[in-house]
This record gives C-alpha cells, sequence and structure tokens, in this order.
C-alpha cells in the first residue's frame, strides 16, 4: 500500500500540529462530544469510495502501519480502526516475574504513588481517587505503587491485552468528556484524565494475588470503548457507574476489548511493582513487550 509518511502535505501538516496553541485549539475547543458521535456513525461507512477516502486521510495525520494485521482489507474505517493481528504479530513475555504492556503504547508520565497523587505530565499532577472516581479504597490499596501511563495514537494498534494471567474481579463505567490526550492537551488541562469518560477494571494476578488496576481513558474521537470479557449484550455506557462484579480469568496476552480510536491506559500497580530499567518517557512499547517487574517475595519459585 502506497505510503504518504513523506509527502509534502505531509510534512505541512506535521508542521500545522507541531504549532501547540493551533494543535489544541483544532482539537479541543470543538464540540468533543458531538465529533466523537459523528466519527462513530461516519467510520462505520461501509460504501467503498468514502472507506477508502476514509483511510487515506486517516493514514495522511497518522502513521499507521497496517501490515501486521489480519485482514488485508476492510470494509469501513471503523473496521481498520479496531483491526486484529495475524497471529504472532505480538509476541508476549512469558516471564511469570514480568508484567506486560497491555497494548502498544507511548509510554507517558510513570512513577511512584505518592500521597494519592500520580503526574499526568511533569509538573502537573491529579489524586488517584479522582481517577477512580472517588473510590478511596481502591486509591489507598495502590499508595506506594508504581504506575505507569500508556498514549495509544490514533494510527496504533487499537486492542489491549491481560499484562499478566490474572482474574478480572469488577467493572466499573464513569462518563465524563472527551478532551484529546495528547501531551499538547496535558500541558493545558488540569485533571484531564479524571475528567474524560473511562472504566476502572481491577485484576487480581493469578500467582500471587496482587490487586492490579487498568483504567482505560476515552478521549476525543472515541466513539466507544468495548470489553470482550463481559457477558454479551453489556454496554458500559449504560451500566449507570454501577461496579459490575466478574469472575473472568485471563491468560497473560489475552485479548481484552478495545477502543475506536487512540486513547490513553493508566496502569496502577501496588507497592512492591517496580517500572523495568531503561523505559523513560515517550519510548514506544508493543502489546507484550515488558513493563514492571512483580515483588521479588511474590515472584513464582
Amino acid at each position: 500500500m502506497m505510503t504518504v509518511s513523506g509527502s509534502p502535505l505531509r510534512r505541512a501538516l506535521a508542521r500545522v500540529g507541531a504549532q501547540e496553541d493551533l494543535n489544541f485549539l483544532l482539537t479541543n475547543r470543538l464540540p468533543r462530544r458531538l465529533a466523537t458521535r459523528f466519527m462513530g456513525w461516519f467510520s462505520r461507512i461501509e460504501q467503498p469510495l468514502v472507506r477508502d477516502f476514509s483511510i487515506a486521510t486517516w493514514r495522511l495525520f497518522c502513521d499507521v502501519d497496517l501490515s501486521d494485521a489480519r485482514e488485508t482489507r476492510f470494509p469501513s474505517l471503523h473496521a481498520a480502526f479496531i483491526r486484529t493481528l495475524r497471529p504472532g504479530a505480538r509476541p508476549v513475555e512469558a516471564d511469570p516475574t514480568i508484567l506486560t504492556s497491555p497494548s502498544d503504547a507511548i509510554l507517558g508520565a510513570h512513577g511512584r504513588i505518592e500521597a494519592g497523587r500520580l503526574f499526568q505530565i511533569k509538573g502537573l499532577s491529579y489524586r488517584l481517587v479522582d481517577l477512580l472516581g472517588g473510590d478511596a479504597q481502591l486509591a489507598d490499596a495502590h499508595e506506594g505503587g508504581t504506575y505507569a501511563t500508556l498514549r495509544l495514537t490514533a494510527g496504533m494498534y487499537h486492542r489491549f491485552h491481560a499484562p499478566h494471567d490474572a482474574r478480572v474481579e469488577s467493572v466499573r463505567h464513569i462518563w465524563g468528556d472527551t478532551w484529546n490526550v495528547n501531551p499538547i492537551a496535558l500541558k493545558r488541562v488540569e485533571n484531564l484524565f479524571c475528567r474524560n469518560e473511562r472504566a476502572v477494571l481491577r485484576l487480581r494476578v493469578t500467582e500471587a494475588g496482587h490487586a492490579v488496576t487498568l483504567v482505560p481513558v476515552a478521549a476525543i474521537l472515541v466513539a466507544g470503548l468495548r470489553l470482550g470479557f463481559l457477558p454479551e449484550g453489556t454496554v458500559l455506557r449504560r451500566t449507570g457507574g454501577r461496579t459490575l462484579p466478574c469472575t473472568t480469568r485471563l491468560a497473560k496476552g489475552d485479548e481484552m476489548g478495545w477502543f475506536e480510536h487512540g486513547s490513553t491506559i493508566v496502569v496502577l500497580a501496588p507497592e512492591g511493582f517496580t517500572l523495568l530499567p531503561g523505559l523513560t518517557e515517550g519510548r514506544s512499547l508493543r502489546m507484550g513487550e515488558p513493563l514492571m517487574r512483580l515483588p521479588a517475595a511474590a515472584r513464582p519459585e
């Protein structure tokens, strides 16, 4: 498939996108919910001309690599967004002492959870209890632990997977806004992740019983967040913010769900987990690559 990554138009668009004030204006100062609903509808149109134009436009604005997709043709832009991968495209680190990245992503703010706060971006923090929708008990369970912010760009593989052999204990959907989650917006909008629509997925690592929490955060143009392990027909946005008990068991690397555009996952681990050496902000990760190491005392023999 022809690439447009080096075209003059693509370079001109990149220069425009690099102008922070203009980027923020174009991607945030518009009716975000309306734009998101429109994208949800438009991206599903299966008319060939619309599909081809949509995918070409997407590739013009984003770095998109479809070479590892299971399918070679897509009926719509939406189908390309939520593509599955061909077998073996994402090897998963098998070491049981390792918690893996649940998605393809760019590593953002990360570190230790101290006094109940995490960094959104350097110099700007937010309260963990706010991210978790007021669940103080869960926030306390992660005090002193490690967090990692994983940003999925619009062109990336949009599905996310279990970071370890685990049991899903509960799911809670939290309504919110759809601010862009790129670094430009993160510098300008306080408590951004706590404002956006999100879900709180509580996991229990099988071997040691540690509580690990994933918080997928929606963003502008994200028409939905889907969780494949929930009973068929469950629509998160219709659950009214209730905590849904769950007993689903997943093996490391099993698919959990997908975003319908780029977004963010905040990974929360308890005290004793450590980020892998060499992982720095801005580093690109692929699903299944090492992210954190389990506490030494909890590692299987």
